[in-house]
């Protein structure tokens, strides 16, 4: 980013799919973690029904998997700035954080991370809606490498070289 501008998005997405996450989806985000040999993480959500929801799914089987939820952050839709919800996500040093939530209040929160907090994309792992090639446009995929993340289907993606790269089954095997 920029760093003579704002953090803050200057309009909302024009589309904003509230997703639940899928069992595939959640599957593979605990996978990918446990690939990475995360024992800790902080889950990142927007405040909508069906965010709200992806989180819990996503930690209860983060639960079951023998890992540990150190904190669940929510960050609202809209708002003036995202510090105090940014400060609260990054200060809880997770092995990896995951993140959650329609595609206006991921951005802002995201941009909000980048902007003033340690927080880091490659320590991150976010469900189907995020990555949406329009939602990670609204960061900036040169902002993101390193972010990874999974579809509906539980197939991985990952933003690499300032690019949004998906995963074949072969690929993730390896």
């Amino acid at each position: 980013m920029d760093p003579l501008t704002s953090p803050l998005l200057k309009r909302p997405a024009s589309y904003d799919a509230d997703l639940t996450a899928t069992a595939a989806e959640v599957a593979a985000i605990v996978q990918l973690a446990r690939d990475r040999r995360a024992r800790t993480v902080v889950i990142g959500s927007g405040r909508t029904p069906h965010a709200r929801e992806s989180a819990r799914l996503i930690e209860s089987a983060w639960d079951r998997a023998e890992g540990t939820t150190l904190a669940t952050i929510t960050w609202p839709e809209t708002g003036a700035s995202w510090l105090r919800h940014a400060s609260r996500f990054a200060d809880a040093e997770p092995d990896l954080w995951v993140m959650t939530g329609p595609a206006t209040g991921w951005a802002q929160m995201t941009r909000r991370l980048l902007w003033s907090t340690p927080w880091r994309p490659e320590r991150t792992l976010a469900t189907a809606g995020i990555g949406d090639p329009r939602t990670l446009a609204l960061v900036g995929l040169i902002n993101l490498n390193g972010l990874a993340g999974v579809t509906a289907q539980g197939t991985t993606w990952l933003v690499e070289d300032d690019a949004l790269q998906y995963r074949t089954r072969t690929q993730e095997g390896r």
